[in-house]
């Protein structure tokens, strides 16, 4: 289906506002939607005893809705779902009982291994991205702070989730070298 309202390169956000697709709002937004389609592709290769790791994916998927959602909006609009504290808190409870399941690092790893593993990599390195995103647009529109926090929090998650599906995936880290 096509509505043609966005063929002059413009787009409304929840309050009906117009505003131009290049705007840093939309680019945020944006970025949080490629993030959100590249956790998909990972979750396509993990394996079967990844059922925990996918379980979690698909609720930051949800999140990830939620979070797009708060950045299109403003804060008059109260009946928009917001990230909040409960779902830093959230994260940060996975990403403790994720990094149990691992070997301490003491130095650097390169993002590679399995698909999975790999694709996981992908989506840290988007998630990061997203951030910066929305941390350049908090410079000069409000943003909910939960935001940041929760996508600071997230790359933390993905990268601990890419080294867990390594290791379910039988490939050993590989500590980057100088040479």
């Amino acid at each position: 289906m096509y509505t043609r309202t966005g063929d002059k390169g413009e787009t409304s956000l929840y309050s009906g506002k117009r505003v131009g697709k290049e705007s840093a709002r939309v680019e945020a937004y944006g970025a949080v939607d490629e993030l959100n389609s590249q956790i998909g592709a990972a979750r396509a290769f993990l394996k079967v005893n990844a059922g925990a790791v996918d379980q979690n994916l698909r609720k930051v998927q949800s999140d990830l809705f939620v979070l797009g959602g708060d950045l299109a909006s403003d804060k008059t609009l109260t009946k928009i779902p917001r990230i909040g504290k409960e779902h830093v808190d959230r994260l940060e409870k996975i990403v403790d009982s994720t990094f149990a399941n691992l070997p301490k690092l003491t130095r650097f790893i390169l993002p590679n291994g399995g698909i999975a593993g790999s694709q996981l990599q992908v989506a840290r390195a988007v998630c990061r991205r997203a951030e910066r995103t929305v941390v350049a647009l908090s410079r000069s529109e409000e943003v909910n702070p939960e935001i940041i926090r929760y996508l600071n929090r997230l790359s933390t998650l993905l990268f601990d989730l890419a080294r867990l599906a390594n290791k379910f995936d039988g490939f050993s880290e590989e500590e980057w070298v100088r040479e």
